[in-house]
């Protein structure tokens, strides 16, 4: 990409005498075809895209006066060689001229000799052009690299073998211009060239081939398609060489993997797929890692030559600036650990010896009591503390390290034979410092999969030597690694050296060994430290495996990100394999495969799940859920989770009235009038009596019920879109439902008015409140002409299922003077709006300056706990009460009271009716600057921490599959979203009430990077 830009740049002043009447001159003359030229980039050739009169496209090439023939006829011939191999690879045509030559010679009116050719036009945008890039594509450009470097073997040309700077088997001419770098640029530059150096003879006995050697950013042709783009083509085989096969797959990922995060991981699916085409061997990827550095530093190198060519040319500087970033970060990445990873993208054992290690290990036995001789116990049982284990309970109980000291204290006195032991591969949700954190390519990663074997016992516990080693690491680790005391060993077999580490050890055991130290078998390593030393909860060791140190000197990872489980599972296999005590493995099985299976087979058809691929969640913590491998998702959806997923508090309230009793609310219990006090505060004076219920669908049933009762009659007034619950008589009033696919409209008591949208509904614009109060009216009108009265308009202040649609300013206030005119009660429906969400009102319909009849009251009261409620006026309850009980067996129950009085105390206490505010009103903020740069953002509304963002096309038309592409993406990066409206266009974040500024700056910076791919990007028309 670099070589070509620059030289673009600095084209001969020729150039300019190659005009568009030109090309259209020769084409007519020398192809015998009219059509119309357009002007193209070129490094060396002269481009013109010709659209003929028959509506053919083509490319017309023509040479720059000193071109060679033979390097023209090298690349003519390269082309019908891999046409005639591979037909089914996408290859430009070869028109000939009038006299049948695939070349055609004309002098230019300069007095230059030029040539021309002529090729079929490939349809397609730019590699560089396409965003994003994901793995899928990057597989497919890897496939067809492989593809063509197939279909080019055997082919033979004298310009194959030419001197070249841009063969990488050629690069040591570097060394003449050192001179040109800084020195800090020349120690990098150094690192990779004397790796490459020292290691030319083998090198150079790699397997060869011609190869295209120039799959850069403009060299790669994408298909248009937006939401599943596939690599079309190759194109300018200008660069093409005889070279080592390994140096294309260097050079397609050197420009590929360029302005990521994580370059590394962005590499790999181009290494799959090459070696899906053309298997690669296994010594061909031990010099891949060098081989995409010393591609850098050839580009880095020729822009050093040009700046001093052309010193005042700013260009230059911002054209090698990604390609010096991406060589510092690769030269970041541990070769072996980068060769490893390239060894799994082509499906052989990670690490070279994996399967020496293994058949090592299945020849010889080793006892826990070799291992641990003053316990004298041979077998484990498993504890488990992965990250969907109920036995570590809360993270603020696997946090308390006296608990868990305990809870282990227990669990050795039922199983006194064993020990206590686990963890291989186990994801855990115990590293919660952001010291275990990174940012990858897809957001957040979180360091989860324990490497090792943990083995509970005693401190001061001897550990011993189980076979013959070199001591190479004794050191005591705090902070990040936190081993306390840390020894390593280096063992020797007959054919390969493996490590085993040993943490969690007293500070003594260190101070007592020294490095290269030799111990026998049997010999003392150290004793097992107290928690005080060596950070944990209590005294264990941390037993682990490696194959390889990566040139770590003082520690050693003992937990790896999910994302790289298989190649670390390499690197350090499982001890059980020594120990023959497989039930001290703890694995997650990583598929949801069978879940499905069984929700397909046996749960309702009805039931349906979030994203193309689904998520398991096993565990929770505030605006976080964790799926069955540690990936945290930042949940900006789920207002279920009213004060934070699993808040302590509200879990410990459940507990503690569970141990005691639970029953209906015929007995007397002080809980329900402690809830109903606490409810009652935040409510006006009219609203003093409540009921208690299971469930927003139950609340709103009991209040048509009440309003029946109160009104005496029966007739609905509800919003278009709205929904208010899925009993018998919520679908009834729910034209989300009924409206929606497979309902079947509007029963005959129930009447909707349309959706008080002001954006895209029937009356747009600020000034709508009356028109839609009218609306209201009409309802009224056409229930009286029927003869019968309103019993009731029911309203949530933000309608949700419409699209977080906002009232207009005095709707309401209207549309219940309506209502109460006509004989009707009011009902606002906080189910989802409630407890503080809007941030400046603790309820919705404060937002409007009225007071409802009724207000019922679902989700957030319970924090996932199902409770509900019904306050109302008095007059109605006393209407209400006819005789007629009601009782509702849970309903009101005293756990249920415990947990949602903890709920509404915590929302006061932590001040998170307030942090909605704060919160929601930065969100606002950004997302309307986010919305003058990407205009597809159609309207922003919503109050607190309840807003929707409606994406639209230029016509105001809806933009449904931009949104759940946009929604799937988000998943991608690690955080959780969801749509609304008609139309499913709308973004709904309506996240736990603890979601912070931070989570909200994280947010919007992932939208930022999503809505500026091609999808949503292009999609404003």
């Amino acid at each position: 990409m670099y070589k070509k830009l620059i030289a673009t740049m600095d084209m001969n002043s020729s150039s300019k005498k190659i005009t568009i009447e030109l090309a259209e001159k020769l084409l007519l003359e020398h192809y015998n075809s009219i059509g119309s030229a357009s002007k193209l980039p070129g490094e060396v050739d002269h481009n013109f895209k010709i659209v003929t009169t028959e509506n053919n496209s083509y490319i017309l090439k023509i040479s720059h006066e000193n071109e060679a023939l033979d390097n023209l006829d090298f690349q003519q011939k390269l082309l019908q060689y891999a046409r005639d191999a591979n037909p089914e690879i996408c290859i430009p045509k070869i028109i000939l001229d009038v006299k049948g030559q695939a070349i055609t010679s004309f002098v230019h009116s300069d007095g230059t000799q030029r040539y021309l050719r002529l090729l079929t036009w490939i349809p397609g945008r730019l590699w560089s052009e396409a965003n994003p890039q994901l793995d899928e594509l990057r597989f497919g450009l890897g496939q067809l690299c492989g593809q063509l470097t197939k279909s080019l073997k055997g082919f033979e040309h004298p310009k194959a073998n030419r001197i070249f700077d841009w063969d990488l088997a050629q690069a040591l001419w570097v060394k003449e211009h050192l001179a040109a770098f800084t020195p800090k640029e020349k120690d990098l530059v150094t690192f990779f060239l004397s790796d490459f150096e020292a290691h030319q003879k083998t090198y150079n006995l790699l397997p060869k081939s011609v190869i295209h050697n120039d799959a850069n950013d403009n060299n790669i042709l994408v298909s248009d398609d937006l939401f599943a783009p596939k690599v079309v083509a190759l194109i300018d085989y200008g660069d093409a060489v005889y070279s080592q096969v390994i140096n294309d797959v260097a050079v397609s990922c050197a420009y590929a993997i360029m302005n990521h995060k994580d370059p590394l991981t962005a590499a790999l699916p181009i290494v799959a797929g090459y070696h899906k085409s053309l298997p690669l061997l296994e010594k061909e990827l031990e010099f891949l890692y060098n081989l995409i550095g010393m591609r850098l530093v050839i580009s880095v190198c020729k822009s050093a030559i040009n700046k001093i060519k052309n010193p005042d040319n700013e260009y230059l500087l911002i054209s090698e600036k990604p390609a010096w970033e991406l060589l510092k970060k690769w030269r970041s990445t541990h070769k072996d650990f980068a060769h490893y990873c390239f060894r799994a993208a082509c499906g052989f054992a990670s690490h070279p010896n994996e399967n020496a290690f293994k058949d090592w290990a299945a020849s010889i036995h080793f006892s826990l009591t070799d291992l641990f001789p003053s316990i004298q116990k041979s077998s484990t049982y498993p504890l488990d503390l992965s990250v969907a284990s109920s036995w570590i309970g809360h993270q603020q109980d696997f946090n308390d390290l006296d608990l868990f000291a305990y809870k282990l204290q227990k669990l050795q006195k039922t199983q006194p034979k064993s020990i206590l032991a686990g963890g291989y591969l186990e994801p855990r949700p115990l590293y919660t410092s952001t010291d275990f954190d990174a940012i990858g390519n897809n957001g957040r990663m979180s360091r989860t999969i324990h490497l090792g074997v943990d083995y509970w016992l005693p401190k001061s516990t001897a550990i011993h030597a189980i076979l013959d080693g070199e001591i190479v690491v004794a050191t005591y680790c705090k902070g990040f690694k936190n081993y306390g005391g840390l020894i390593i060993l280096k063992h020797q077999t007959d054919s390969f050296d493996f490590y085993s580490l040993y943490g969690h050890l007293s500070k003594e055991s260190i101070d007592n060994q020294s490095l290269t130290e030799k111990l026998k078998k049997g010999d003392a390593i150290g004793y097992l430290g107290t928690p005080e030393e060596n950070g944990s909860w209590a005294p264990h060791l941390h037993f682990q495996l490696m194959l390889s140190l990566l040139d770590f000197k003082d520690d050693f990872p003992g937990v790896a990100f999910y994302e790289q489980k298989a190649v670390w599972e390499s690197i350090c296999p499982d001890p059980s394999l020594l120990f023959k005590t497989k039930e001290s493995v703890k694995e997650s099985n990583s598929t949801n495969d069978k879940l499905i299976e069984f929700r397909t087979e046996h749960l309702g058809k009805s039931l349906s799940l979030q994203y193309k691929i689904p998520l398991k969640m096993v565990r929770g913590s505030g605006q976080y859920l964790m799926d069955q491998n540690g990936k945290k998702y930042l949940d900006t959806v789920n207002n279920v989770a009213h004060v934070g997923h699993e808040h302590y508090a509200v879990v410990k309230a459940g507990q503690e009235q569970m141990a005691l009793i639970n029953t209906n609310t015929r007995y007397l219990h002080k809980n329900i009038n402690t809830l109903a006090k606490e409810l009652l505060k935040t409510l006006p004076k009219e609203l003093s009596v409540l009921h208690f219920v299971n469930s927003g669908s139950e609340a709103n049933e009991l209040a048509l019920r009440m309003a029946k009762a109160a009104t005496g009659q029966r007739d609905i007034i509800a919003s278009e879109y709205g929904y208010h619950g899925n009993t018998n008589a919520c679908i009834d009033i729910s034209s989300y439902k009924f409206d929606g696919k497979g309902g079947s409209g509007a029963p005959e008591h129930t009447h909707i008015f349309p959706l008080p949208d002001s954006f895209r509904g029937t009356y747009k614009g600020k000034n709508t409140a009356t028109a839609y109060a009218q609306e209201v009216q009409n309802c009224i009108d056409r229930i009286s002409k029927k003869g019968r009265g309103v019993a009731a308009l029911i309203l949530e202040p933000i309608i949700s299922c419409g699209g977080q649609i906002e009232l207009p300013q005095g709707f309401l206030e209207i549309a219940y003077q309506k209502t109460r005119a006509a004989g009707g009660v009011c009902i606002s429906d906080e189910v989802q709006t409630g407890c503080g969400r809007m941030g400046k009102t603790f309820w919705g319909f404060q937002l409007h300056q009225v007071c409802p009849d009724i207000v019922t009251i679902g989700k957030p009261l319970g924090n996932g706990h199902p409770i509900a409620a019904v306050a109302c006026t008095a007059e109605i309850a006393e209407k209400f009460a006819n005789g007629m009980e009601y009782f509702n067996t849970f309903g009101g129950n005293p756990v249920s009271c415990a947990i949602a009085t903890e709920v509404l105390q915590t929302v006061s206490r932590e001040k998170l009716q307030e942090n909605a505010f704060t919160v929601g009103e930065f969100l606002k903020s950004e997302l309307r600057k986010l919305a003058l740069r990407f205009p597809i953002i159609g309207d922003i509304r919503g109050e607190g921490l309840f807003l929707g963002i409606e994406l639209v096309d230029a016509k105001l038309r809806p933009l449904s599959e931009q949104t759940a592409y946009l929604i799937n993406r988000m998943k991608d990066h690690g955080i959780l979203m969801s749509s609304d409206g008609p139309d499913n266009n709308v973004l709904k974040i309506k996240p736990p009430l603890v979601f912070s500024q931070q989570n909200a700056e994280e947010l919007i910076a992932c939208l930022e990077d999503i809505l500026a791919e091609d999808p949503l990007k292009l999609s404003f028309k």
